[in-house]
């Protein structure tokens, strides 16, 4: 029989690490298929809190964040490799603007709630990545949430409890993103390669 285990994924869905962790996680419970049987849940984490409800354009943010948009470029070209690798498109060249993922988390959370978080995340980085939708965008949420089958949103969002899951996160001395949370017993931070993931895993049991 299948060793049960939570896998808990503090992860932000503007961050392209995140992406390509979620990829190679889902490679190394390939790997383990028959052996583990994972419950994943994914935890509130945002890399830019104080970034304004309504974003800001990204060629702007990327310049105060990495000194010229050159450097950002040269960031941009090497997730772009890795993510080729994972099967993964990124559009970084028509992204216009960096989103506040507040209420992406919220959506997130929701769908969690009915079973339906998984398609939710991967098709909030889809939007953003591959896409280049702004996922701060109301049309663009309401949009994932309904070819989802999420309920509710965003009348039954609950943004109080987000919050403080996001607190509960920062106050495990989170700080970067992906990390692996593995049944509680250790985490495991960045995008590691499958066959990593899968014997982490392995420890954790």
């Amino acid at each position: 029989m299948p060793r049960e285990i939570q896998i808990e994924v503090a992860s932000d869905v503007v961050c392209p690490w995140c992406y390509i962790g979620k990829r190679r996680l889902e490679k190394a419970l390939a790997l383990l298929a028959g052996e583990v049987s994972a419950k994943i849940v994914w935890l509130p984490f945002q890399l830019n809190p104080a970034i304004p409800d309504a974003g800001l354009p990204r060629a702007e943010y990327r310049k105060a964040k990495f000194g010229s948009v050159e450097r950002g470029r040269e960031l941009d070209a090497r997730v772009a490799a890795e993510g080729k690798g994972e099967g993964i498109a990124f559009a970084f060249q028509r992204m216009e603007r960096t989103p506040n993922t507040r209420a992406a988390h919220q959506l997130i959370e929701l769908a969690q709630g009915q079973g339906k978080g998984a398609g939710v995340v991967d098709a909030l980085f889809h939007a953003y990545f591959e896409e280049a939708k702004d996922i701060g965008e109301a049309a663009v949420l309401e949009g994932i949430a309904q070819a989802n089958g999420v309920s509710g949103w965003p009348g039954q969002a609950n943004p109080t409890d987000v919050a403080e899951k996001e607190e509960g996160v920062r106050s495990l001395g989170i700080s970067a993103v992906p990390t692996f949370i593995l049944a509680r017993r250790f985490g495991v931070s960045g995008a590691h390669p499958p066959q990593a993931l899968a014997d982490a895993i392995r420890q954790a049991l």
